[in-house]
């Protein structure tokens, strides 16, 4: 069984890339702030991926909320003011809080 270590990281991270002869190695140092610089590109484009995502999101859950704000507003109108008067008076009773932040929604 050939057991051989292959290292996480590409062994050209660690080349030459002008072809110079020579060592043939340049400083590691180097190497590594230029792997973290890509690492952090990366990391931030898939950080903006996610926010562009989560603000879409937001945006539709925002109308979401919108239009089910009028659809209810809409819906009371309908009711008479006995009905509406019942259907608070159960809404306070059965609905239990929620706490979001710093403030309570029911």
């Amino acid at each position: 069984m050939n057991m051989t270590f292959r290292p996480p990281y590409s062994p050209s991270l660690f080349r030459r890339r002008d072809g110079a002869s020579g060592a043939g190695l340049v400083a590691i140092d180097t190497r590594i702030e230029q792997a973290m610089d890509l690492v952090k590109t990366h990391l931030m484009f898939a950080v903006q991926e996610e926010v562009r995502m989560l603000k879409d999101q937001i945006k539709e859950l925002v109308e979401k909320n919108s239009n089910l704000e009028l659809e209810n507003s809409l819906l009371k109108k309908l009711l008479s003011p006995e009905q509406l008067q019942k259907l608070q008076s159960q809404n306070k009773y059965s609905a239990p809080e929620t706490k979001v932040g710093s403030r309570r929604v029911s």
